[in-house]
């Protein structure tokens, strides 16, 4: 019995001894550990939070950054065709103003060599077949219809092979210059309908490279022959004048003009075969012209002094 009770205080101070040490811990300890946890969740909640936001933000620098480099690149290579289009089109007009040239030099020479072979070989002969002829008819005191007209025939040949051969070469620029080729020019195509005047505050003396006076008077030869056919004008000047080395010429009329801007549609003028012939020569042309007003057409040609 002794032993029973021994064992029922030992149970019991057992059990008190463990519900000491084993007690559970008090509600604000609870609670200061729940917000300790809470405030490491929301810790690291926020860590997570703003890695996200940065790698969303990396993701998006990236991406910028991608198209950014898309559209450099795509720019070059656009800037790159378009520098090579233009290159092409570049030598595409060189190759096409090399071979106007090419044509207009060999014109040229064909035309002094054709000029020369008329002059110096055909007429010659014509001469001295009309010289004979004189020769002959007056030794023997012949009076002949027939010898007349020969004779007739011959002076006509001869005058008009003079006038082709000074058309493709002119006697007078050869010899003289271009001042008074180009006064020349102005005299035999002025006639009852349009008067050419010409000025020049360049002496008559002045001579330049034979190529340069050729070229210049052939230019200003079509475009007085493109005022004819096409400016119905009654007047036109030409006037000369030399500028810190520089050869200035200036044609206006007082006809009818034409639009200036559209040169390709009027092809016929020949005026963008001139721009090339001057543009060789190193020169600048241009042109002020109204279509169907009465203000006439100005052009004005500047080359430098070869």
């Amino acid at each position: 019995m002794f032993f029973i009770r021994i064992l029922i205080v030992a149970f019991f101070f057992i059990s008190t001894e463990n519900m000491v040490f084993g007690q559970k811990p008090a509600p604000s300890e609870k609670r200061e550990a729940s917000s300790i946890e809470t405030s490491k969740k929301t810790a690291v909640s926020k860590n997570i939070k703003q890695e996200q936001l940065l790698n969303k933000k990396l993701i998006s620098l990236s991406l910028i950054l991608v198209v950014l480099l898309f559209f450099l690149i795509y720019y070059a290579y656009q800037n790159n065709r378009l520098k090579q289009k233009i290159k092409r089109k570049d030598t595409k007009q060189k190759i096409l103003l090399n071979v106007i040239n090419a044509g207009i030099d060999s014109q040229e020479t064909e035309q002094k060599k054709i000029a020369s072979f008329l002059h110096d070989n055909i007429n010659s002969l014509l001469s001295s077949a009309g010289l004979h002829l004189n020769v002959f008819t007056t030794k023997n005191n012949i009076q002949s219809e027939e010898i007349q007209k020969a004779k007739t025939i011959l002076a006509e040949a001869h005058d008009l092979l003079r006038d082709i051969s000074h058309d493709l070469v002119p006697t007078l620029l050869v010899r003289f210059g271009l001042i008074y080729a180009l006064e020349d020019l102005c005299e035999r195509n002025s006639n009852s309908s349009i008067q050419f005047k010409f000025s020049s505050s360049v002496s008559t003396d002045t001579r330049y490279s034979e190529k340069f006076e050729t070229k210049l008077y052939f230019i200003v030869s079509e475009l007085l022959s493109n005022i004819i056919k096409h400016s119905e004008a009654q007047k036109a000047q030409i006037s000369l004048h030399e500028n810190n080395n520089h050869l200035i010429i200036i044609i206006h009329d007082n006809g009818k003009g034409f639009d200036a801007e559209k040169l390709n549609e009027i092809e016929g003028f020949g005026l963008n075969r001139i721009r090339v012939r001057i543009k060789k020569l190193k020169g600048n042309f241009s042109i002020i012209s109204r279509a169907n007003e009465n203000t006439g057409t100005s052009i004005k040609i500047k080359v430098p002094i070869l």
